[in-house]
């Protein structure tokens, strides 16, 4: 596997997000051990209640090394925080979004944006000068349902990001089954519909990941435990679906427990692809081909704890790391870099995690 490259000089810091209403800490700045992956926590804020989902800002203009974080109530909010010391600092208050239950945030051409889960809608703030969101210039509210009478009722937006190519934001939709391609303005904040990519019905799309050379994406479907793997055309804004591969192997699937995938990544060389799996409470390890198209499963492992509702991929593309919700913990893993499984390493105390992410 191919290291991305990370200075020895830089200091890598992990954030992790977590349920203030589950007894969470909030938002926990920690540090990494280069050599070992080990976490250690630096300090901690509660000021955002239940940052479930955190975004970093990169570079020097607004939202530059600003961490964002969604409050995901009921009134749904976002926050910026000033991590330039031990323990992150809220900056101004809580922005509203103008939408429920937001799950999800990126950045995108100068513009915050949420995925509202509750209220199946995107909304669009922009960032200031001082790195903190302005009132919301637009929120874009997706139609449509599924076959799930439990979950599909109504549209689910449970992810948003760009593309590779910075020209298209993706929307992933659980109730509907379906990911929207949208065009936002990078002048009025205005988010349009280019296209909508159905999938197959009941399959309830959480998160995707893009492969590396920008011409696949792959789709994490919560419902069915399994990757639907789609071309990216970036020039058309474009996207097929050409695939779908279970992330669980035939007897787990065939079990009384029911599998709820949460987040798929992708290795930095594109050669692995791995998900976790709430319920099953495993890590699942998929090899990719030379062309991203055709994705294999090649085992699972446990995940070092209950219910991991996040997974990341450190900077160097070396380690694993599961934000496991219901035990409390972020477990690391180191990875085989022949076969792409995941072997655990270690664990950090971290009540109601839900999200972590690398500086």
């Amino acid at each position: 596997m191919t290291d991305a490259a990370v200075g020895d000089d830089v200091v890598v810091r992990a954030f992790i997000g977590s349920f203030t209403s589950a007894g969470g800490r909030g938002v926990t700045a920690a540090a990494v051990d280069r050599a070992t992956g080990a976490l250690t926590v630096l300090g901690s804020t509660a000021e955002v209640p239940d940052p479930s989902y955190l975004a970093l800002g990169h570079g020097p203009g607004p939202g530059g090394r600003t961490l964002y974080a969604v409050s995901e109530t009921e009134h749904g909010a976002v926050a910026a925080l000033d991590v330039s010391g031990d323990a992150p600092r809220l900056l101004g208050g809580l922005r509203p979004v103008e939408g429920s239950g937001p799950t999800h945030l990126a950045l995108a051409v100068g513009h915050l944006l949420t995925a509202n889960y509750g209220s199946g809608s995107v909304s669009v703030l922009p960032v200031r000068v001082d790195g903190t969101p302005g009132p919301a210039a637009s929120v874009l509210t997706h139609t449509g349902s599924g076959p799930d009478p439990d979950r599909q009722q109504s549209p689910h937006a449970h992810q948003v990001l760009p593309d590779p190519s910075g020209n298209w934001v993706l929307a992933v939709d659980l109730g509907t089954d379906s990911v929207r391609i949208c065009a936002l303005d990078p002048a009025t904040g205005e988010l349009r519909v280019h296209a909508e990519t159905p999938l197959r019905p009941g399959t309830g799309p959480r998160h995707l990941a893009f492969h590396p050379a920008g011409g696949h994406a792959y789709v994490l479907n919560e419902l069915a435990p399994t990757v639907t793997v789609c071309r990216w055309n970036a020039a058309a804004g474009a996207l097929e679906p050409v695939g779908e591969t279970s992330v669980l192997p035939d007897g787990a699937r065939d079990g009384d427990t029911r599998t709820y995938p949460s987040e798929v990544v992708v290795a930095h060389d594109g050669r692995f692809l791995w998900t976790a799996n709430r319920g099953d409470d495993t890590l699942s390890v998929l090899a990719l081909d030379a062309t991203g198209e055709r994705a294999t499963l090649v085992t699972t492992v446990d995940c070092g704890g209950h219910w991991p509702r996040d997974l990341a991929l450190d900077p160097t593309g070396r380690r694993l790391y599961a934000a496991n919700e219901r035990s409390g913990d972020v477990s690391w893993f180191d990875i085989d870099p022949a076969t792409g499984i995941p072997r655990h390493a270690g664990s950090l105390d971290a009540p109601a995690a839900s999200c972590v992410i690398f500086a």
